[in-house]
């Protein structure tokens, strides 16, 4: 008969514990008698106080009590509503020590799921501004508790509750002009903020775009119904209130649902788009498009990408996953000619445009499953030098990386958004016969646990 491990930890019991590292969601993960126990807030090197939540057979969460032996690294979170909200995780510690802790995740995570101690990580490539840096927002509105005083913010942490607020610190300045006038007019209008129980109400969302480089801003109004009383008058707020104001549109979702955009866009004031930049390339950006969130960090990551790649000219390169096609144009500028494949019909028909948009003629965007698409450009003559895979988190699916194997390019350059799922994918392509020559992290999402890398593969001979 099997014995049953006893756990050293009782909930509702507080505990004194060391913090270890930080884990996967910005916790601190420390011990009870070598129990694992995450406590959320906590930074390593710390000792804390913690009063158990949860306890499972494996490990146990805990509330953090008190802080006995501060982090040298612990900062004061520039977020007024930092402690509810839930959205930065790391504004409590240091900017360098975020640096050095993202870098250790990505070290982790190749060292104990892809068992590849030996692959170099750099130090991380970090933001000249790692505040006021989101290019875009999103933001839900629900009533007050006074009538017609609205809440405009975000979700409290693992909750629909909306907490208002002046303004969000990682927001661009356009950005947050937006909040205080929309709060006023829908106050002085009586606007009525929208009720996702009852399905009643206007207002459900305010969305706010800045294109960094020209300095435009637009305004998205997401709402419940087609005809929104005083319209003009919010438009002539946002003039007068909001400087580069470029585009105000309305967006009607009248969906049961927490998808943000519905399908009918309507312009309101301006133009439907803004315009933005990433190194030489310009973009046109609606408010359905994807545009990466951080554009100053976004060119430092296509600059290593395209380093990584190390195009002279003469090279084929194939760009699995290509979404809009940001990352394929950029490569196309130094290759002899530049593939992107997408599964998703409309990110393709936006690749095309941004293409045409920028004058680059020497790219070709195939709608389809790169599983099969890889096998078939290879039968149609095309031989890739370089093959670069940008996934979603979820990385890169095995007959995928299966294809890319068999095309047997010189290099890969693998864009991740999640250290594990990476250490996955390498080491599979180990096993296919590539080396991971080194990793760059790269911090795109400046005080959350979020990091994103760039890899470089090379053939074994």
């Amino acid at each position: 008969m099997k014995k049953e491990t006893t756990v050293p930890v009782v909930k509702g019991r507080t505990y004194t514990i060391d913090i270890l590292r930080l884990g996967t969601n910005g916790e601190g993960v420390g011990r009870v008698e070598n129990f694992t126990v995450f406590v959320p807030g906590a930074l390593p090197g710390e000792t804390v106080e913690g009063r158990a939540e949860i306890v499972k057979r494996q490990y146990a969460t805990a509330q953090l009590v008190r802080i006995v032996q501060p982090s040298p690294d612990r900062t004061k979170p520039a977020c007024p509503v930092y402690d509810e909200c839930g959205g930065c995780r790391l504004q409590h510690l240091s900017y360098e020590g975020q640096l050095r802790e993202k870098r250790r995740q990505v070290k982790d995570a190749l060292e104990r799921i892809g068992h590849l101690p030996e692959v170099p990580v750099l130090p991380t490539i970090g933001a000249d501004d790692p505040m006021s840096y989101r290019n875009k927002m999103q933001l839900p509105v629900a009533a007050g508790k006074k009538k017609h005083e609205p809440h405009i913010g975000c979700f409290a942490e693992k909750s629909h509750r909306v907490i208002d607020i002046e303004r969000c610190p990682i927001q661009k300045d356009g950005n947050n002009l937006i909040i205080p006038v929309v709060r006023d007019w829908m106050r002085e209008y009586k606007i009525p903020a929208y009720d996702e129980d009852r399905g009643t109400g206007i207002m459900r969302h305010i969305m706010g775009r800045v294109g960094v480089h020209s300095g435009e801003v637009m305004v998205c109004l997401v709402t419940a119904v087609d005809m929104v009383p005083h319209m003009k008058d919010l438009v002539r707020l946002l003039r007068e209130k909001v400087p580069g104001l470029a585009s105000v549109v309305q967006n009607v979702n009248k969906r049961h649902t927490n998808v943000i955009l519905g399908e009918k866009t309507k312009v309101i004031f301006g133009s439907p788009t803004i315009h933005d930049a990433i190194g030489p390339l310009q973009f046109h950006i609606s408010a359905q498009s994807f545009f990466q969130i951080n554009s100053e960090q976004a060119q430092k990551l296509y600059e290593t990408a395209l380093a990584f790649a190390d195009l002279k000219g003469e090279e084929t390169v194939i760009d699995v996953y290509c979404g809009t096609g940001t990352i394929t144009l950029f490569l196309a500028q130094q290759a002899k000619e530049a593939y992107g494949i997408e599964i998703v019909a409309p990110a393709i028909k936006d690749a095309i445009q941004n293409a045409k948009d920028n004058g680059i003629r020497n790219t070709q965007f195939i709608l389809g499953d790169a599983a099969y698409k890889l096998p078939e450009l290879l039968r149609s003559g095309v031989k890739p030098d370089v093959i670069i895979v940008d996934p979603p988190r979820a990385g890169c699916e095995e007959k995928v990386l299966y294809a890319v194997a068999r095309v047997k390019p010189k290099r890969v350059v693998y864009v991740s958004c999640n250290p594990a799922t990476l250490a996955r994918d390498l080491a599979y392509m180990k096993k296919q016969g590539y080396k991971t020559v080194k990793v760059q992290p790269v911090d795109m999402f400046s005080q959350t646990h979020h990091v994103e890398c760039v890899c470089l593969l090379t053939k074994n001979k």
